[in-house]
């Protein structure tokens, strides 16, 4: 990840140069035009052109500072491993800073761009917006989780904040790599592709992060199990009944609904695998805290094409958008807001068996004082 991020940084920093000012040099459009074409990238600088020049200095501030990102994460993971505190908070305060102001040079590019009107078109103008308001809400809530005194948790929405962060080097990356599976695909069919699937590699980096950074198996405030076989076998049907949805979609409208599902299904089917294997693995080791948030996620990724489906279907009534576009902008955004959710209800979770640990030990303190009176009383 930290080889990624510091190499999209300079990326990052130079990517609105050309259109800045025509024919200058931009790092990331020479390594594209020397992995695919100078006519590949030529093509994507000309569908840019309108839509980014009209809200130029926003996305400017919203690129420059989203590199600088890609610095401070890696720098704050580190910190955090090495247990700096004073300067991981430093750190911290800044990253907090710089995503308000750069979601706020990406919020201003939305709101001035028609749906229909930005590069790829509505249904990336959507994926983008609901990758904008996850980062905020997710970097907020990690803000707030830090003051409480919840490091578990703050580290979480730290992470899945990242997360949503890295859907830029990422995107990148399958610009490269995904014209060679698909010959002769623009830049802007490649971007359909990918956002069917990106939102699910980022929330899914996250999680595997955030249990590879927190191995305890238990924890103190997280008894029981809210996640039974019935509810499992229900998300199970869920999925299913999702999955058969957004095939039948896709498959009436022909080689490209055929390659949109693909780039949906793979992934999904090996992500739902790896949960149901880790989930199953920490209940037969009887680990409730590791058992519980793979459940819990599960359970969200089996929602999400259903979800995906239901919101394909707004998109196409509300926004007036053509079924394939609605169907790709629920798709990109089905699993990515219920790992949101899921992160939301673990939070939920912990608050409430820390409440509930609270009133606990205040029954005891009067039980006690209780029980010291009668003492005395006995004594006198």
């Amino acid at each position: 990840m930290t080889v990624v991020c510091v190499g999209y940084a300079p990326i990052a920093f130079t990517e609105l140069w050309p259109y800045a000012r025509p024919g200058a040099p931009a790092l990331g459009e020479w390594l594209l035009g020397r992995s695919v074409s100078p006519e590949y990238v030529a093509a994507a600088v000309r569908d840019r052109m309108d839509p980014y020049t009209r809200s130029l200095l926003p996305l400017i501030v919203h690129s420059v500072l989203g590199g600088t990102l890609m610095l401070l994460g890696p720098l704050q993971l580190l910190s955090a491993v090495r247990r700096r505190i004073r300067l991981h908070r430093a750190l911290g305060i800044g990253y907090a800073v710089v995503v308000y102001v750069s979601m706020g040079g990406a919020a201003v590019y939305l709101a001035r761009t028609a749906p229909e009107r930005a590069f790829s078109g509505a249904a990336f103008w959507i994926v983008l917006a609901t990758v904008l308001v996850g980062t905020v809400f997710a970097v907020t809530f990690g803000v707030l989780t830090a003051v409480t005194g919840l490091p578990e948790l703050h580290q979480r929405w730290m992470l899945l904040c990242y997360g949503y962060l890295m859907t830029a080097p990422l995107l990148r990356l399958e610009w490269g790599a995904l014209p060679a599976l698909y010959p002769g695909l623009g830049l802007q069919d490649v971007n359909r592709v990918a956002i069917m699937h990106l939102g699910l590699l980022v929330v899914f980096g996250a999680l595997l992060a955030s249990r590879a950074m927190d191995r305890r198996t238990d924890h103190p405030l997280v008894t029981g199990g809210w996640f039974p076989w019935p509810v499992t076998a229900a998300g199970y049907a869920a999925a299913a009944t999702g999955l058969a949805l957004l095939t039948y979609g896709f498959l009436g409208h022909g080689t490209e609904g055929r390659r949109l599902l693909l780039g949906y299904l793979v992934p999904y089917v090996l992500v739902v695998g790896v949960l149901q294997l880790r989930a199953s693995r920490a209940a037969r080791r009887g680990h409730v805290w590791a058992r519980e948030e793979w459940r819990l996620h599960l359970l969200a990724m089996c929602l999400a094409p259903g979800l995906s489906a239901g919101a394909a279907l707004v998109f196409e009534r509300v926004m007036h958008l053509d079924p394939l576009t609605a169907l790709v902008a629920g798709a990109g955004i089905g699993c990515g807001f219920l790992a949101f959710a899921a992160n939301l209800l673990l939070s939920l979770r912990v608050l409430y068996g820390r409440e509930a640990a609270r009133r606990g030990s205040r029954v005891v303190g009067v039980d006690a004082d209780a029980d010291a009176v009668a003492r005395t009383g006995e004594s006198v």
